[in-house]
C-alpha cells in the first residue's frame, strides 16, 4: 500500500489534479515531468526530456506526450488530454481515470465501460530510455490499443511551432519506430514488446496551451508535431512495455528490465522515504567524471552557491556517502574553480563552501583530517578575499567585506524587474556575507593553529581579521531601538529591514555575536518571519512586503525576496534555536519540519517545492523540487535527532 494517498473522487476535478506534479529522473539530467492526470500544462513538462550534448547540454524535450487510445466494438476511447485555450480540454482522457498511485513509479488505472487498464512509468537510471508498462486488468471483448506520440525537439524554455524545417520522415526499428525532427538530435526510437503496426500519418496539432505559462505571464502555445501511431492488440493481464530511447534496444525482455528495474526503487512508505528519493534526484553525473547538483526541477539549473548549501543536507544526512560528498565537492573545485578564486556576482557563495566542508568534518568526527585533506584548497579561496582582486568585493580597514557591482544584485537575493534593475541590490557591508566571512576566517584560524600550518604570518592576518570584527560587527549591524541586526550597512547607514539574512550571524559555528545578542535577533526572526512554511524574506510590517507570489513575471520578481517563504532558510532557524535553547526547542523543531509532510501530495508529488506565499495559507509556488529546500528538512530532520541521541 503506498503511503502517498490521493482523492480518487478528485482526480477527474481538473482543478485538483493539475495541480499535482510528477517527476523522475534518470541521475544524468534527464527527466519526465507531467501532471497526475498526464496533462502537460508547463513548457517544461514532457514524458522524455534529455541534455543533449551536441547543445551544450541544455536540456530539451523530445517526446512530449504519448497518446493511448483503447479500442473496443468499433469505438474509440482516447486517455490523452490536452488543453487548447478558454479551458477547452481534448480529448479528455482524465474523466476515466479512478485511481492514481505513487510507490516506486506514478502509475495511472483507468475504466472505460467494461475495460480497466493501468500505465506505470519508469525512467532508467543512469541511461537514456524511458519505460511505460499498460496492463488490461479486465475486459470481456477484444481490445486494441492505439499509441501516438507527440514530438517537440526543443529547449525546454522555448516553445515550437508548425514549421517546413521538420523531417517528416521514420526509420523501421525493432517492433516500433524512430524519429529525428531536425539535424543535430539523436533518434528517438519508440519500441513495443509486443508485435504492432506502425502507421505513418505525419501531422501538426496547432495551439496547445500551457496554463501554468499563460497564468505566468509568459508565451504559452505551442505546436505538437505527431508522426504517426501505433497498433496492437492487448490481452487481459498480459502487460505491454513501451521503450522510449535515443538508441535502438532489444524488445525482448522490456517487461523483465521493468522488473529488475523497479526493484531498485525506493518503495515510498514513509515521509522519510519521500525526502530519501528527492534527495537523490539533484545528484546527477554530468560526463567527464563529473557529479554534480541541480538546483531544482524542472527549470532551474546549477550554481555553486546551490551546491555548497544542499551538498551536506542531501549527501550527509539522509543515506550517508561519504565518498559521493567527496566526489561532488571535487566536481566542484573543478566547475567552480575561478569563481571560488577570482569571485562572481555570486559574493557569499565561495564562503559557503567553508560551510560545507566543516559539515562534512562534523559529520566524520575527524576535523584534522578533513582539514589537511581540503587545506590546500580552502587558504587559496581565503587569501582571495584578503588580497583583493575578487570581483567587486573590497576586504574593508574593519576586517569586514564592502560589497558593490552598480546595477547587480551580489547576494541570493538576485532577482531583478523587467527592466533589469535588481530589485535587492544591498550594497556595502552585507549582514550574512560578514557572517560567513567571520565564520570562515575563524575555522581557518583554528584549524591551521591546531594543525601546525606554520605560517606565522597567516596566523597574524587571520588573528588580526578576528579580533576587528569581534570589535566591530556589532557596532556596524546592531539597530540599537529594534534589537536585531541590519540587513547590510552602506554609506547612508543601516538597512533597518528585518530580514532572514541575520540569523546566520547566530547558526555558524563561530559567531562575533554573544547569546544574549542571539536571543534577541532569533526572537524577531521567529515573530516578524517565521512561517508554518519556512521563513519569510521580508516582514510583513515593511511597506515592500509582499505576501503573495503570484502574477506575472515582474510582479513574482517583486515578490521573490520580498516577502516569499523559503524552504531553505528553516534548518538555519532550528540549528539557532538549538544552540541556544536545547532540549527546549525539540519538539517546535521537529513540527516545522512535519508541517510540510501535510504539503507531500501537492505542488510537486513526493517532493519539497522551492518557496510558499508569505501570507497565509501559504501555497507552493515555484520549482516543485528544490535542492536547498530538501536539503534543509533532512539536515534539520538530522541536527534534530542528532541533538536527541547527544542529550545536549
Amino acid at each position: 500500500m503506498s503511503y502517498l494517498k490521493f482523492d480518487k473522487a478528485e482526480l477527474v476535478n481538473l482543478e485538483y489534479s493539475l495541480a499535482r506534479e510528477v517527476l523522475a529522473t534518470n541521475k544524468t539530467g534527464g527527466y519526465l515531468n507531467t501532471t497526475i492526470v498526464g496533462c502537460n500544462t508547463r513548457k517544461y513538462h514532457g514524458l522524455f526530456v534529455l541534455p543533449l550534448k551536441n547543445f551544450d547540454n541544455r536540456r530539451y524535450v523530445l517526446l512530449s506526450s504519448l497518446d493511448e487510445t483503447l479500442m473496443q466494438h468499433g469505438r474509440d476511447f482516447n486517455l490523452g488530454i490536452r488543453c487548447y485555450g478558454k479551458n477547452i480540454y481534448e480529448p479528455r482522457g482524465h474523466k476515466y481515470i479512478v485511481d492514481f498511485e505513487f510507490e516506486k513509479y506514478p502509475t495511472i488505472t483507468y475504466r472505460v465501460g467494461g475495460m480497466v487498464f493501468s500505465k506505470s512509468m519508469l525512467f532508467l537510471h543512469n541511461k537514456e530510455q524511458l519505460l511505460i508498462k499498460y496492463t488490461l486488468l479486465d475486459a470481456h471483448s477484444d481490445t486494441t490499443l492505439r499509441l501516438r506520440p507527440f514530438l517537440a525537439f526543443r529547449e525546454i524554455h522555448a516553445l515550437t511551432h508548425a514549421n517546413d524545417g521538420v523531417d517528416c520522415g521514420w526509420s523501421p526499428a525493432e517492433n516500433g519506430a524512430s524519429f529525428r525532427l531536425y539535424d543535430g538530435f539523436p533518434q528517438v526510437s519508440i519500441q513495443i514488446s509486443r508485435k504492432n503496426v506502425y502507421f505513418h500519418n505525419p501531422d501538426w496539432y496547432y495551439n496547445v496551451e500551457y496554463s501554468e505559462e499563460k497564468r505566468r505571464g509568459f508565451l504559452y502555445k505551442e505546436d505538437l508535431f505527431s508522426p504517426g501511431y501505433f497498433e496492437l492488440p492487448l490481452k487481459k493481464g498480459e502487460p505491454v512495455v513501451v521503450s522510449v530511447s535515443t538508441s535502438e534496444v532489444p524488445v525482448r525482455g522490456l517487461a523483465g528490465v521493468f522488473s529488475r528495474e523497479e526493484t531498485k526503487r525506493i518503495s515510498l512508505q514513509s515521509y522519510d522515504d519521500c525526502l530519501r528519493r528527492a534527495s537523490r534526484q539533484f545528484i546527477v553525473g554530468t560526463g567527464k567524471g563529473l557529479k554534480e547538483i541541480y538546483s531544482g526541477y524542472t527549470w532551474l539549473g546549477k550554481g555553486l552557491r546551490e551546491t555548497m548549501i544542499s551538498l551536506p543536507g542531501l549527501i550527509l544526512c539522509a543515506d550517508p556517502d561519504t565518498a559521493l560528498f567527496e566526489e561532488v565537492l571535487e566536481s566542484a573545485f573543478r566547475i567552480y574553480g575561478q569563481q571560488l578564486l577570482r569571485g562572481s556576482r555570486q559574493v557569499d557563495a565561495a564562503l559557503w563552501l567553508f560551510w560545507a566542508v566543516q559539515q562534512y568534518a562534523g559529520h566524520t568526527g575527524d576535523a584534522r583530517t578533513v582539514w589537511l585533506k581540503y587545506r590546500k584548497r580552502l587558504l587559496p579561496v581565503l587569501k582571495s578575499f584578503m588580497d583583493g582582486g575578487r570581483m567587486g568585493v573590497t576586504l574593508a580597514d574593519n576586517g569586514m567585506l564592502w560589497t558593490r557591482m552598480n546595477g547587480v544584485a551580489m547576494s541570493w537575493m538576485n532577482a531583478y524587474d523587467k527592466d533589469g534593475n535588481p530589485v535587492t541590490e544591498r550594497s556595502g557591508f552585507q549582514v550574512e556575507t560578514n557572517a560567513f566571512w567571520y565564520n570562515a576566517v575563524c575555522y581557518v584560524l583554528d584549524m591551521e593553529s591546531a594543525c601546525g600550518g606554520g605560517d606565522t604570518r597567516l596566523l597574524y592576518g587571520l588573528q588580526a581579521l578576528k579580533d576587528k570584527m569581534d570589535a566591530g560587527f556589532r557596532d556596524l549591524f546592531w539597530i540599537e531601538d529594534r534589537g536585531h541586526l541590519a540587513d547590510y550597512v552602506d554609506e547612508k547607514g543601516q538597512n533597518t529591514f528585518a530580514r532572514p539574512n541575520q540569523m546566520f550571524a547566530c547558526a555558524l559555528d563561530y559567531s562575533p555575536l554573544s547569546d544574549e545578542d542571539k536571543a534577541e535577533v532569533m526572537e524577531c526572526v521567529k515573530k516578524e518571519l517565521l512561517t508554518a512554511r519556512g521563513i519569510r524574506t521580508l516582514s510583513p510590517k515593511n511597506p515592500l512586503y509582499k505576501g503573495i507570489y503570484d502574477g506575472n513575471q515582474d510582479q513574482r520578481d517583486h515578490a521573490y525576496h520580498q516577502g516569499a517563504t523559503r524552504v531553505w532558510l528553516l534548518t538555519f532557524y532550528i540549528e539557532a534555536m538549538l544552540r541556544l535553547y536545547g532540549e527546549m526547542f525539540v519538539r517546535r523543531g521537529t513540527e516545522l519540519v512535519n508541517a510540510f509532510e501535510e504539503d507531500i501530495v501537492r505542488h510537486g508529488v513526493g517532493c519539497v517545492c522551492e518557496l510558499y506565499d508569505g501570507d497565509p495559507p501559504h501555497n507552493p509556488h515555484g520549482a516543485i523540487s528544490s535542492a536547498v529546500a530538501t536539503a534543509s528538512l533532512l539536515r534539520s530532520k538530522y541536527l534534530i535527532n542528532k541533538y536527541k541521541k547527544e542529550g545536549k
